[in-house]
C-alpha cells in the first residue's frame, strides 16, 4: 500500500473542515515518515529480496517501533495530542489520530507477514502484494474514490485537483513498476522522503483552493 495510505486523509479532509488536506498526508503517511527515519539511523532494518512478494521487494523484517499495532497507535496519539493542542478541536484530533492508526490496518492488507501487534512475533499480514490484479485496482479505487469524495466536497481548482492526480499515479507507477535497488542505502529513504514530500505538497496547493479551507 502506497498512496492507498492517503485516502483515509482525503474521506476526512472531505468531512472535516477544521483539518487540512496537507496536515491529513502527514499523518497518513506518518508510519512510514518514521519507518524510514529509524532505517537512515539504523534503529528498524530493511533489505531488498526480490520475489518475497509478486508486487513488493522489500523485506520488512525489522520494524517493531513503527509497524507494530502497539507502535502505530503511540504514533497516532502523539498526533492526536499534537493536533488537540494546537486546535484546541477534540474531534479533529481524534480524526487525525485514527488516519494515522489507518496505516497499519491497511498496511495489514497487502503486507506478507512482517507486522506484529507489541514488536514481537507472531508476524502478521494478508499478503494482497501476491495477488496483484487484487491489490492494483483496490489502491486505486480506494484513493481516488476518496479523492472524488474531497473534489465533490470541496471543490478544489480544477488545475490543482489534476497535478495531484498525476502525481499520485506518478508515484505509484514508480513503487509498483520501478526496477528493484540493489540494497539499502540512505538514498532508500531519501527518496521515500522526497516522495512522501511531493504528494503533500501537492495536496497542499490542491488545498488551498478549496472551498473553506483550513
Amino acid at each position: 500500500m502506497f498512496i492507498g495510505h492517503w485516502a483515509p486523509a482525503l474521506a476526512v479532509a472531505a468531512r472535516n473542515k477544521a483539518l487540512g488536506v496537507a496536515t491529513l498526508f502527514i499523518a497518513g503517511q506518518l508510519i512510514d515518515w518514521a519507518f524510514f527515519g529509524l532505517l537512515l539511523a539504523g534503529v528498524e532494518h530493511m533489505r531488498f529480496s526480490p520475489g518475497i512478494s509478486a508486487m513488493n521487494p522489500m523485506d520488512l523484517y525489522h520494524m517493531p517501533w513503527t509497524h507494530s499495532l502497539l507502535g502505530a497507535a503511540g504514533f497516532a496519539a502523539a498526533f492526536a495530542a499534537l493536533l488537540w493542542l494546537f486546535s484546541r478541536d477534540r474531534l479533529a484530533a481524534l480524526l487525525g489520530g485514527a488516519v494515522v492508526l489507518s496505516h497499519w490496518l491497511l498496511d495489514l492488507l497487502v503486507h506478507v507477514p512482517d507486522l506484529t501487534l507489541a514488536g514481537s512475533p507472531p508476524k502478521l499480514g494478508l499478503g494482497l502484494w501476491n495477488h496483484p490484479w487484487v491489490e492494483m485496482p483496490l489502491e486505486l479505487g480506494l484513493t481516488f474514490g476518496a479523492l472524488w469524495l474531497y473534489a465533490r466536497a470541496r471543490c478544489p481548482a480544477p488545475l490543482r485537483l489534476g497535478v495531484l492526480v498525476a502525481v499520485l499515479l506518478l508515484l505509484q507507477g514508480v513503487n509498483w513498476f520501478a526496477p528493484a535497488e540493489p540494497e539499502v542505502t540512505a538514498g532508500t529513504s531519501l527518496l521515500a522522503f522526497f516522495a512522501y514530500g511531493l504528494a503533500t505538497l501537492a495536496a497542499w496547493w490542491m488545498g488551498k483552493s478549496a472551498a473553506n479551507s483550513a
